[in-house]
């Protein structure tokens, strides 16, 4: 079974556009499913992370917030972190 990252981001984020050039660089090199949420969009959501965004949640755990180190998601992808 592929590892599930979820990637919580808003509009007009610098830190998430970065952080998603990382997640898609990994994606060509590592086969996982990847959800891409707008906190925005939910109320609950946007109160829980505010603006701890970008975070990066694999496998329903938090695993990255802000930055996104490649060889360590690909490290935490590897273990089915």
């Amino acid at each position: 079974m592929k590892p599930k990252v979820t990637f919580y981001t808003r509009r007009d984020c610098g830190l998430c556009e970065e952080a998603k050039r990382v997640v898609e660089s990994v994606r060509r090199q590592s086969d996982f499913e990847l959800e891409e949420i707008d906190i925005d969009g939910d109320p609950e959501l946007s109160a829980l992370y505010g603006w701890e965004v970008p975070v990066i949640a694999i496998n329903g755990r938090k695993a990255f917030k802000y930055r996104v180190e490649p060889r360590e998601l690909r490290r935490k992808l590897e273990a089915r972190w």
